[in-house]
């Protein structure tokens, strides 16, 4: 059993998968919530998910890269810069964003904190891209070796 593509598996595949549910089916329902009913659940959602991203993000490139190291093929490679671009997104676009966030009163929401919502979905979408690319190329690598 080759330990580094199974950990690269799981780890990137629960990654994606966390990322992609919460971006295709809770986030539209969140969206059409009224201003503090929104907040409130993105304040909720920074809690559960920021407990659990911090690590997992950076552990899932790492894992990536440890196989790729291994496996040393193409595939692998592109899956841990698609990994990059993911876990680069979080730290200077969204993580800055949710901070913000956590701090709002959801009752008397600071003036734009629509479009600051927004921007964070645009680049939530490419983190939630990237990670899938990342996993499905992962896949790819372990499936496609001789």
């Amino acid at each position: 059993m080759d330990v580094w593509a199974f950990l690269a598996l799981v780890t990137s595949g629960f990654t994606a998968c966390a990322e992609f549910g919460s971006y295709a089916f809770v986030h539209p329902v969140i969206r059409r919530l009224p201003p503090p009913a929104h907040l409130r659940v993105e304040q909720g959602l920074l809690g559960t998910f920021g407990r659990v991203m911090p690590v997992l993000l950076p552990l899932t490139g790492v894992l990536a890269a440890a196989y790729a190291a291994a496996d040393a093929s193409v595939l692998a490679w592109v899956a841990v810069a698609a990994i990059a671009v993911a876990v680069v997104s979080t730290l200077t676009v969204n993580v800055p964003i949710n901070a913000a966030t956590a701090r709002w009163d959801p009752d008397d929401p600071p003036e734009g904190w629509a479009e600051l919502r927004d921007r964070w979905e645009r680049f939530q979408g490419l983190r939630t891209g990237a990670l899938l690319a990342g996993f499905v190329l992962l896949c790819a690598s372990v499936s496609l070796r001789v």
